[in-house]
């Protein structure tokens, strides 16, 4: 058979019934329909049986007796029907016993005192509180710096400073923050020791001062360069309530462990 014969052949296929076409599609559709409502009717009865179930439940709890709670096991507070006479008050802390009356008096009074024969270091305020921003110019960046310390709540910084010799200077700030919800005097302390290992600062990470939570006094290496004299440097940091205490001791002699460890404790003890 040649190619046009069987091209002719398939041409001439009759095409199928309708009827017969309709016939196999239409059972195959009917059942879909029916799956759709099926469906449908098991989401509504779903539906009615979680509300009838709560309605149920809401009644049968409403038409129970109360159930009495069991006793507390904290025993009842008890508070004087008057207040107690005046012999029998307790007396208000003198001022010297009370932590919040001597932060909120004259800061100034807490820094430790100059030692006898020490001058007073030129750079060191006349009246010995130092400004904000001169507080934020100590740093590698006085904006950036200056907004932190207002969020943290910077209220005020008591300073002194003084020279004993040619070149050992001390310098001691006391950096208050006002109360609220941020701890700015634990924050402040605990970012400048989070630098203190670095390279670039102590290379270490410093020694638990004693009495302190979280107070630790740190030693530089010595720092040499030519054409300079040798520079040493100790630092200690540590809070006590809202008060940030920074100690600095430079000097181009070695500084003792005992020399910065003695005036943190006696600076801590003033607090």
């Amino acid at each position: 058979m040649s190619i046009e014969e069987s091209i002719q052949n398939t041409d001439t296929t009759s095409p199928p019934d309708p009827e017969s076409v309709t016939e196999t599609v239409t059972p195959v559709q009917k059942p879909r329909r029916r799956v759709l409502r099926t469906v449908g009717l098991i989401a509504v009865a779903a539906v009615i049986g979680l509300v009838g179930g709560t309605a149920v439940g809401y009644g049968i709890q409403a038409d129970r007796e109360p159930t009495a709670l069991p006793p507390l096991n904290q025993p009842g507070l008890a508070y004087p029907a008057k207040p107690l006479p005046k012999a029998q008050a307790p007396k208000p802390l003198a001022a010297s016993e009370d932590l919040q009356a001597k932060a909120q008096g004259d800061l100034r009074k807490l820094l430790l005192p100059k030692p006898a024969g020490a001058k007073k270091a030129q750079f060191s305020p006349r009246d010995g509180w130092m400004p904000a921003y001169a507080f934020a110019s100590q740093f590698k960046e006085p904006g950036a710096a200056l907004d932190y310390q207002l969020d943290l709540g910077l209220r005020r910084i008591a300073t002194t400073s003084w020279t004993v010799g040619q070149y050992r200077t001390t310098e001691i700030r006391l950096v208050q923050y006002r109360s609220g919800d941020t701890l700015g005097a634990q924050e402040y302390i605990e970012d400048q020791q989070r630098y203190m290992p670095d390279e670039e600062y102590a290379h270490n990470v410093g020694k638990e001062l004693t009495g302190s939570s979280d107070g630790r006094y740190y030693l530089f290496p010595v720092d040499r360069k030519a054409g300079y004299l040798d520079f040493y440097e100790a630092r200690a940091y540590f809070h006590r309530g809202d008060i940030a205490v920074e100690i600095f001791v430079g000097d181009t002699k070695k500084i003792s462990e005992k020399e910065i460890r003695s005036l943190a404790e006696r600076q801590l003890g003033r607090l």
